[in-house]
């Protein structure tokens, strides 16, 4: 009895083995070609041409030496898709004893993709479910490809995106991998994609989409989850270094589109944020979130909010933006209520704030209340700021202004009630006006000045002595504004002039009512403060 069994066995294998021999020599799989490269082009949309088909048994499959996917020629003449191998999945019984092609599932190899945006929005992919980049054609149920698909992969692929006309350096994309389970072109279908961003970076989506629009692919309702890791906008080329903005950042988002409008919420851990041309790198990572919308047709949007946190503070931000075919046009508010300066000192380095060397902020709050318009490479800001109730630690302001007697006030550093000023920020320069400053230990200053892109400041200030500083700032300057007068007109007029200035009341009056001009230019972190005694005293 085992004996027959082993018979049968081995009479089932050499069948088996015969028709894997031999079915290959009945089978001509190239015959099948026309029949591929119309099927795939009908549910494109796009002519689709495939090389040699040859047969796979074991595979269940026919395999292509390469395949072209032609692109929308409103965009360019080279292939959308392009690949040395492609595997079409079919059902075996029809196919060989029916001559009738039936695809259940298709793989590509080692593709090149290239996606290509215009100007006014479309993709060169929007035109993918059939329809081509003209005006959009009213959905009818006739005109929805019939195909459908257990599975289609895409392997170890490579992607460039860019656009028309060219406004940045292309995005590549390597290692790009891509199944999708259940493919239809009416129904949902589950998706995972990955791939390596430049500089190391990696991203993942995966998600459901579908059913596809028949007006515009990338209309498609879909929600997803984004991963990126380590992306560097600098290195990928999506940030232009001259914009003096850089990061690298682990984002993770919701994505979620009904076709319509596609809203985004997540969080971004931002090492090394730096986000304007004269700022430093943070030494800390920087957490943000935040949560927008977009309208995909008139390509608006809305930023609910965008928080930057800085410890337990947090800085908001909310407004809109408009996508143009020349620029990304903000029109934001940015929010900071009587922050602790103890907590945001640590973000005002990378936006090109700083002070003295040496020295830092202690104690206090921080109130700011900015205007961000204009194109997202160029923005500008607007709006006050003011430091309340704090010390810049390890400077002391009094012995530093050139011109005077010095009165410094201690070591600790000098107080600050209050310094306020509007702030007028873009790439051409910071200006700021209606300065106002009360330091106890000196008195108070008003009057306006500019930070040049370089770092380069430009202040002209006037100060008002507190009264304990009047007195003697006065008898110092005006004795040495006398020898320089006795020196220069000698006699009776120079020893009359000398009296005048030498009084004790006077000049003291005469220097709280008018105040001291300053100047101070140099850097930021190294200041040089000048007093003009001479036009105080005219």
């Amino acid at each position: 009895m085992q004996t027959r069994w082993l018979v049968v066995c081995a009479v089932l294998l050499g069948v088996l083995f015969l028709v894997v021999l031999v079915v290959p020599f009945f089978v001509n799989a190239d015959t099948f070609r026309p029949v591929v490269e119309s099927k795939l082009s009908s549910a494109l949309g796009r002519n689709v041409t495939i090389g040699r088909l040859s047969f796979s048994l074991f595979g269940s499959s026919l395999v292509a030496d390469d395949i072209a996917i032609a692109d929308d020629p409103a965009f360019s003449s080279v292939p959308f898709v392009q690949a040395k191998k492609l595997n079409v999945g079919v059902e075996m019984m029809p196919l060989l004893l029916h001559r009738e092609v039936r695809i259940t599932n298709l793989a590509i190899d080692s593709p090149s993709i290239q996606m290509i945006q215009h100007a006014n929005g479309k993709w060169n992919f929007s035109s993918l479910s059939g329809n081509s980049s003209g005006p959009a054609e009213a959905e009818s149920p006739g005109s929805i490809p019939d195909l459908s698909v257990d599975e289609l992969k895409i392997t170890n692929g490579s992607a460039t995106v860019s656009s028309i006309p060219v406004t940045a350096r292309p995005f590549q994309y390597t290692d790009v991998n891509l199944t999708v389970k259940h493919f239809s072109f009416v129904k949902s279908f589950p998706f995972d994609l990955s791939a390596s961003l430049p500089a190391g970076g990696t991203v993942k989506l995966n998600g459901d989409a579908g059913p596809m629009s028949r007006t515009d692919a990338s209309h498609s309702p879909f929600q997803a989850k984004l991963e990126l890791r380590n992306f560097d906008p600098l290195a990928a080329g999506v940030i232009d270094q001259s914009k003096g903005v850089s990061t690298v950042a682990d984002v993770d988002t919701q994505l979620k589109s009904d076709g319509t409008d596609v809203s985004s919420t997540g969080k971004i851990k931002a090492s090394r944020l730096k986000l304007a041309p004269s700022g430093t790198p943070a030494l800390q990572p920087v957490d943000i979130d935040y949560s927008l919308s977009q309208n995909l047709v008139s390509r608006q949007g809305t930023v609910s909010d965008i928080g930057i946190h800085a410890g337990s503070a947090t800085v908001h931000t909310n407004g809109t933006f408009q996508i143009t075919p020349q620029a990304f046009m903000l029109n934001l508010h940015s929010s900071a209520p009587g922050l602790p300066i103890d907590q945001v000192e640590s973000l005002l380095p990378i936006v090109g704030i700083r002070v003295p060397s040496g020295s830092s902020l202690k104690g206090g709050t921080l109130t700011a209340s900015i205007n961000i318009s204009g194109p997202s490479t160029a923005v500008t800001l607007t709006g006050p700021v003011e430091i309340d109730n704090s010390l810049l630690a390890g400077f002391d302001l009094g012995s530093k202004i050139q011109g005077l007697n010095p009165f410094g006030g201690t070591g600790a550093g000098t107080q600050i009630q209050v310094l306020k000023a509007n702030v007028n920020s873009s790439p051409e320069g910071t200006k700021l006006t209606d300065i106002y400053g009360n330091l106890p230990q000196i008195g108070s200053a008003t009057g306006e000045g500019t930070v040049a892109p370089s770092g380069s400041i430009n202040f002209n200030l006037t100060a008002k002595l507190s009264s304990s500083n009047i007195a003697g700032v006065a008898m110092n300057s005006a004795g040495a504004a006398a020898d320089r007068a006795l020196n220069s007109v000698g006699g009776t007029a120079g020893s009359l002039l000398g009296g005048l200035l030498h009084s004790k009341a006077s000049p003291a009056t005469s220097l709280a009512n008018r105040g001291v001009p300053l100047t101070i230019t140099g850097t930021a972190t190294n200041p040089s403060i000048h007093a003009n005694v001479g036009a105080m005293l005219r």
